[in-house]
């Protein structure tokens, strides 16, 4: 029997293969839009689905690059096929085209990224799709407002900006045995940290512009799973055609060969930077998974290896506290979005999540007061001292 390899030997090698006309040593980028193919039956077979291979750069498999990323990410996951795409939400939105129809029901986590939640709550009913938004921390939630309606139920956990945890395992039995897919962004974690598939979720996504990419540098979306779904998806992949770039494609096979080492950083730093939180005066609570305080930790431990990059806090003062702090940080970045190699704090009511409204954020616990912070790969000494010289700035 094969022996299979671990994670960080799947990173490095899962998908990849020697390309020996020119003998290249890594993946190439193939910046192409179109393929030739051999004769005109193969190019029917092909835009038939009969043949396997290439057609053209919007329809999938897309070009060989995306490919061996989708394939390699699918690997990680524990899945038996993934999709590329253009950014995190152009895959949301594939996933909610191919399961969803008009009459059909979306349970939603009630902490979603504010993009997700205007997808959700304002374009998905235009078609006729009924949207529940629920707390899903809490399961008997999601029997309580599951109906023969139900097709999906869309989970983020940890969750963006609160860090809730959902128990994964739980509610992808209940949408089994209600044949309905379970769906977890699976952004905040990584498949280094958390493999949704291997819990019983039927779709894992990430937003590659985050921890996948891990530079900052693109945009980009992926999604794992069962094959059958990521075939019926690839018909909606190719008329709206939200699909990754070849280039990007590239940058995330390349980013994905450094994810454990990554991760292990982010999560070391982010304990340490949680704790250091944790003591100053000046704050009124840290939401980290990986506290023993934080209200779903044991979750947390039973269903991620570690705890990711991700954390939130409330500075006493409310938001213009906030506002100081961020004003005054040196070595961290005042910017939206995370995973990067450095240090970025951000005001999720102002910047990421401005698009809910303001009841919304409030019910759902995105005070206005809430400070989001992306800890990077510095040394956390640094970025401990630099937290510290703006909060006595407050």
């Amino acid at each position: 029997m094969k022996r299979e390899v671990k994670f960080a030997t799947k990173c490095v090698h899962a998908a990849e293969k020697p390309y020996p006309v020119f003998g290249a040593h890594t993946t190439p980028i193939f910046q192409t839009s179109t393929f030739i193919f051999e004769n005109a039956r193969q190019g029917a077979a092909r835009f038939a689905g009969d043949e396997s291979g290439y057609v053209y750069a919007r329809i999938p498999p897309n070009t060989p690059t995306h490919a061996v990323l989708a394939e390699k990410f699918a690997a990680l996951e524990g899945g038996e096929a993934g999709q590329t795409f253009a950014s995190g939400m152009a895959a949301i939105t594939a996933i909610a085209l191919t399961a969803l129809k008009q009459g059909d029901h979306l349970i939603s986590t009630d902490v979603v990224y504010g993009c997700t939640y205007s997808l959700f709550s304002q374009v998905l009913p235009g078609l006729g799709i009924e949207v529940s938004f629920i707390d899903t921390s809490k399961t008997e939630n999601v029997k309580r407002v599951f109906k023969p309606e139900t097709k999906m139920v869309f989970l983020e956990s940890p969750a963006n900006p609160t860090l809730t945890v959902c128990d994964i395992t739980e509610i992808a039995r209940i949408t089994g045995e209600n044949g309905a897919l379970c769906v977890v962004d699976n952004t905040f974690a990584t498949p280094y940290f958390q493999r949704p598939l291997e819990l019983g979720a039927d779709l894992s996504l990430s937003s590659c512009t985050k921890y996948i990419g891990g530079h900052a540098d693109l945009l980009g979306g992926i999604v794992a799973g069962n094959r059958d779904f990521i075939d019926r998806m690839s018909t909606i992949v190719g008329y709206t055609g939200g699909i990754m770039g070849p280039h990007e494609a590239w940058l995330c096979i390349r980013g994905l060969k450094t994810l454990h080492i990554r991760m292990e950083k982010h999560a070391e730093n982010s304990m340490k930077v949680a704790e250091f939180l944790e003591s100053r005066p000046e704050v009124d609570w840290v939401r980290y998974p990986g506290l023993p305080g934080h209200p779903q930790h044991e979750l947390a431990r039973k269903q991620m290896s570690g705890f990711s990059g991700m954390l939130s806090f409330e500075v006493k003062g409310g938001i213009e506290a906030g506002r100081k702090l961020m004003d005054n940080v040196k070595l961290c970045s005042l910017a939206v979005s995370l995973g990067a190699t450095d240090t970025l704090i951000q005001h999720p009511a102002s910047m990421t999540h401005a698009c809910v409204p303001h009841e919304v954020r409030k019910s759902v616990g995105i005070t206005d007061g809430l400070v989001r912070l992306s800890v990077g790969i510095e040394d956390y000494e640094d970025i401990i001292e630099d937290l510290k010289q703006a909060l006595k700035a407050i």
